[in-house]
């Protein structure tokens, strides 16, 4: 398994990073039992410390979580915490939709943008029509199914997901709706 363990603006002591491997190594383990690698991330938001963890599943998944208190190390077991109640609760449907995988989940390259409005509101020029782009990066696409999409949804607590159906290839979206249910968007059956 391999960590990455860094601190935003602070030091992070040989201490700290072994007994964050020795206690996410323990959660992952006993949940997951999968080769993963975790992000954890420490900062220190005006007097509290602050944990951020994501841990990437070979299944795909992404499990993140955040912890908040006075002290480094009560941040970085409230964020264990959280970590091992999601992988609690999902060992069961993880364990039941990937029971047929063999194979680790294939990401394929696509292209992120973060655009900018304009304030201008004049409709006479087309060139203040076109948003500024202010990031671009680059992000994976699983290729998934549409319950592993779901369960990656709800596990990451994320808005939106975009992947690449299994079943056929082409691209989906799955996406959390105001009334909290679960909305699906697959282009192909749109004929």
């Amino acid at each position: 398994m391999r960590y990455q363990i860094s601190g935003r603006q602070i030091d992070i002591g040989e201490a700290l990073q072994t007994h964050v491997k020795a206690e996410l190594g323990e959660v992952i383990e006993k949940y997951a039992q999968r080769p993963t690698d975790a992000v954890v991330v420490f900062s220190k938001s005006a007097h509290e410390h602050v944990c951020e963890a994501t841990i990437h599943l070979s299944t795909g998944l992404n499990a993140a979580a955040k912890g908040h208190a006075p002290e480094i190390y009560a941040a970085f077991e409230a964020c264990r915490e959280r970590l091992d109640k999601q992988l609690r609760r999902y060992k069961r449907r993880l364990r039941d939709h990937h029971r047929d995988r063999t194979a680790p989940v294939e990401f394929d390259g696509g292209s992120s943008y973060i655009l900018a409005p304009t304030d201008d509101h004049e409709e006479s020029d087309t060139a203040t029509l076109q948003p500024i782009v202010i990031a671009e990066m680059e992000t994976k696409i699983p290729s998934i199914t549409v319950g592993e999409a779901v369960m990656q949804l709800e596990l990451a607590g994320q808005k939106m997901l975009v992947f690449r159906n299994e079943g056929h290839g082409g691209v989906n979206v799955v996406y959390r709706r105001e009334d909290g249910n679960i909305g699906w968007i697959d282009p192909r059956n749109s004929k």
